[in-house]
């Protein structure tokens, strides 16, 4: 996501949307899934060892499973097991897994930095963030704030830790469907829980809101070539952001679906 611009104005701003209820924001992002769900992982000790059958990305005892914006080797620092982001100066040394998916169960376990505010996010396709932001005690929560779908969506309710703490999101993604056309035939959505608190119930999206995608911010030919390749297929990878501050990775993993 960018650097949060005026927060007092964006809180008071979320503080209106709410207190005029759902007509007062986009039937898309307010549109909760109805279909029944079993999605309640167990978040209750870290690190959670990925089960049977998971692509494992970042782990023990394995080389991590990612590449740089322009398809070389990843270049953040590693710390044994863990990576840590390595920022650039353009905020855009993002790292793609090489393993793609359509729909997926993608767990990630995190510490932000107090630094440029623990800024970073889980991009699902490159396209939709799920947020990572040093948000802890922050009321209200916004579209901007860790457990956001980015642009989409404020989190349900604020579970972010402290700065300096392991922090776990568990989420489901479902990815939007398209026609041959290459538009929306059906939109994708998300339910995510993070430190043991569900923060997105099924929230729907279809088009990509955010101007900071890996595809549109320091995009390279490879990237151009990996979203080709997502609306030929509709498989594509999770991106690790790079936004200014040093946070902190480890055991990754996702079941596709």
């Amino acid at each position: 996501m960018s650097t949060r611009v005026f927060p007092g104005i964006l809180r008071l701003v979320g503080t209106a949307v709410l207190s005029l209820g759902m007509a007062a924001m986009s039937p898309l992002a307010c549109h909760r899934s109805a279909r029944a769900d079993d999605f309640a992982p167990p978040q209750d000790r870290l690190p959670f060892e990925a089960p049977a059958g998971a692509v494992v990305l970042l782990g023990p005892g394995i080389a991590p499973r990612f590449r740089a914006m322009d398809g070389g080797p990843a270049d953040w620092k590693r710390d044994g097991d863990e990576l840590i982001v390595t920022p650039s100066e353009g905020h855009a040394n993002h790292i793609h897994s090489i393993d793609t998916f359509q729909d997926a169960d993608l767990h990630a376990e995190f510490v932000v930095d107090p630094l440029a505010h623990g800024n970073s996010g889980l991009y699902f396709h490159g396209w939709f963030e799920m947020q990572i932001y040093d948000s802890a005690g922050i009321d209200p929560v916004t579209d901007q704030d860790e457990g956001s779908l980015y642009r989409f969506a404020q989190p349900l309710l604020n579970a972010a830790r402290p700065a300096g703490q392991w922090q776990v999101y568990d989420i489901r993604y479902t990815a939007p469907r398209r026609g041959a056309d290459g538009k929306v035939t059906r939109p994708g959505s998300i339910i995510a829980w993070l430190n043991g608190k569900k923060v997105q119930d099924g929230v729907e999206f279809d088009e990509p809101r955010s101007p900071y995608i890996p595809y549109k911010h320091g995009v390279t030919d490879h990237l151009r070539a990996v979203e080709k390749t997502l609306l030929e297929t509709g498989r594509g990878p999770i991106f690790l952001q790079d936004h200014g501050s040093p946070t902190r990775f480890r055991n990754i993993w996702f079941v596709r679906r």
